[in-house]
């Protein structure tokens, strides 16, 4: 049993038009808890719950907390989640939908989840929303069943925030035999800690966080995914707020499926036909989801950036 689903693989029109390649689709936002998260989550909530832990407490901006929710619930183990203050309102009540004991500390997720450390006891699993090999282990998921499709591609487009989706992508090219595809990671302005760490050619951490793609929002990404971009082909690309969120709101009339500019972001490279996938035939996009955008919200940014 998996706490997962197996998620669609499509070749898009719309975006292979846009971009004048071969681009297919991991659509991982139709997971029921509304992203890729619950794939490592899962996986190491399972891990835990075997071992015999009472309680999952974690931290999280959104995604990571509403998917160890819905692990907690499907385990009947109760869950709590420490958000930080920026998280809205709409997460928060995603969390406790499922059930789930949401507390509100800190300005930054760094603070909450420096809170949610010290209320984990000896018989509490502590789920760390992106730096854990279990999560990379559960996240390699879906490309084992890219693989398994026997589908052909040259490169993967993804999102990183902390770096536990590329982290798991690159585990599972690895074990699929994959291991010489290149990875297009996209950050937005104001959450990019990997791209400025790959300049400085050490892991630095950012100020603050400044971009509406909270999701993203880590001011430092896991040593796991820092070391990666020199022990695996990387390429780190940038895009604005404004880009990724209309990818999003395009996205919406191209696919139905609403997305949070964490995932636009990556959308938004195939949207503006980048230089830096040109050199690819075929190019897989890991549609990573996001359950804390609404549709009011997508339009409201797209007013206040024009």
């Amino acid at each position: 049993m998996t706490l997962h689903i197996d998620t669609p693989l499509l070749e898009s029109q719309p975006l292979s038009h846009a971009l004048g390649r071969r681009v297919l689709l991991k659509m991982d936002a139709l997971q029921p808890p509304g992203s890729f998260k619950i794939r490592g989550i899962g996986y190491a909530c399972e891990q835990h719950a075997n071992q015999g832990k009472r309680r999952f407490v974690s931290s999280s901006g959104g995604n990571a907390g509403i998917a160890v929710a819905y692990a907690g619930r499907a385990l009947s183990i109760p869950v709590t989640v420490v958000v930080p203050q920026s998280t809205g309102e709409r997460a928060k009540d995603l969390i406790r939908l499922q059930g789930a004991d949401v507390i509100v500390h800190g300005a930054t997720w760094q603070e909450a989840n420096a809170y949610a450390l010290e209320q984990a006891g000896p018989d509490d699993a502590f789920i760390h929303p992106f730096d854990d090999p279990l999560l990379w282990h559960g996240h390699a998921s879906m490309i084992d069943e890219v693989a398994r499709a026997g589908a052909k591609f040259d490169a993967v487009v993804l999102s990183v925030g902390g770096g536990g989706l590329m982290a798991g992508a690159i585990e599972g090219l690895r074990r699929n035999g994959l291991g010489n595809i290149p990875v297009i990671a996209v950050e937005t302005e104001g959450a990019s800690s990997l791209a400025q760490s790959v300049r400085a050619g050490e892991r630095i951490e950012l100020p603050g966080i400044t971009s509406v793609a909270t999701s993203l929002g880590a001011k430092q990404v896991c040593e796991q995914a820092f070391t990666l971009t020199q022990t695996h082909p990387v390429e780190c690309v940038v895009v604005s707020d404004a880009e990724a969120v209309n990818a999003s709101r395009q996205f919406v009339d191209d696919h139905r499926v609403l997305v949070e500019p964490a995932c636009g972001a990556s959308l938004a490279l195939v949207y503006r036909r980048t230089e830096a996938l040109q050199r690819f035939d075929s190019v897989l996009v890991i549609v990573c989801g996001g359950a804390g955008t609404t549709i009011e919200q997508l339009e409201r940014w797209h007013r206040e950036m024009v």
